[in-house]
């Protein structure tokens, strides 16, 4: 059937150098929205837009009146839109590749779904007035996205042929252990920062169903865990010859976890300044995406899309 997207890739042929760059671009994007989603909590903006999906009742920008609070508010919704763009452009690229890469386009749609299920849930946040849990599931979306992200850019480096282990089914079940205990992590994580010095707003809810000092313990807990699981990952690789990539990502990921511990201890003592948690969050998320590499490395896929012949970039006449 003839739609916009069959008439576009008759026109346009993206290389699967494009394609990766687009996968990378929407990555990116997945990280900022995080980012700055966590400036909006640990300024105090998340009622900086008192409502949704308007800024306010009468505007659908900030009011001087709102300050820098509704300005940090609204930058973060108009991120949304250049996300939206980026994830548009790697389903593009992906349909118009030649051949098809179907796999990548329902990659790139399950982005795009993820996108608009958080802002549905952000605008849930604003209108319930920064309940904590629905802050908490805002970031859990967040990482959702970034797993998908994080899945179509080491896919588009990849064939479409049905995958194979390159180490025994044992060792990659091993590995992804790992990411469920990073996984565990980083949903503590979430309610560590709802249980604690910034709900997103003055005068905001916290997350008390949980007492603080015992759910920053568990957290901890689950640091020493993590560390243990990633170090006896680095002995494992080493021990069965695990393909250099895969060794190379457990290294990223031991490094990273390294700095998110003294950042985390640093905060804790400091009584959780906010610089030091943004740069934490930020952490997060690269820690959850190169967890999510480590088991990507351990099998492969035939067709590598570098060893094709790439059509040509250009729009044909």
């Amino acid at each position: 059937m003839t739609n916009p997207f069959s008439l576009l890739a008759e026109r346009w042929h993206p290389s699967p150098q494009h394609v990766r760059l687009a996968a990378m671009a929407a990555l990116v994007m997945s990280v900022v929205i995080v980012v700055t989603g966590g400036a909006v909590r640990l300024t105090d903006s998340g009622l900086g837009c008192t409502t949704w999906p308007r800024c306010t009742g009468e505007s659908l920008t900030p009011t001087p009146e709102m300050g820098i609070h509704g300005v940090i508010e609204f930058t973060n919704r108009m991120l949304t839109y250049v996300l939206c763009a980026a994830v548009g452009w790697f389903i593009l690229a992906a349909r118009c590749s030649k051949p098809w890469r179907h796999s990548l386009t329902r990659l790139g749609w399950a982005q795009f779904w993820l996108v608009m299920s958080n802002a549905v849930i952000g605008g849930i946040t604003v209108l319930t007035h920064l309940n904590p849990y629905v802050v908490s599931l805002h970031m859990v979306a967040s990482l959702g996205l970034l797993w998908t992200a994080v899945l179509g850019w080491e896919r588009a480096k990849e064939g479409d042929g049905e995958p194979r282990l390159l180490v025994a089914p044992a060792i990659h079940r091993f590995a992804q252990v790992l990411v469920a205990s990073i996984g565990a992590l980083a949903l503590v994580g979430t309610l560590v920062t709802g249980s604690g010095h910034h709900p997103g707003s003055a005068g905001t809810p916290r997350i008390t169903t949980f007492d603080y000092d015992r759910l920053t313990q568990a957290h901890a807990d689950l640091v020493f865990l993590s560390v243990g699981l990633t170090l006896a990952a680095l002995l494992v690789f080493a021990a069965v010859k695990a393909p250099a990539p895969a060794v190379a990502r457990v290294r990223e990921l031991f490094g990273l976890l390294m700095i998110q511990g003294v950042l985390g201890f640093i905060q804790y003592f400091t009584d959780a300044p906010e610089i030091m948690v943004g740069v934490h969050m930020l952490g997060a998320a690269l820690v959850w995406a190169a967890a999510l590499r480590i088991p990507l490395a351990l099998r492969s896929r035939a067709g590598i899309p570098a060893q094709a012949t790439a059509p040509s970039t250009e729009l044909v006449a």
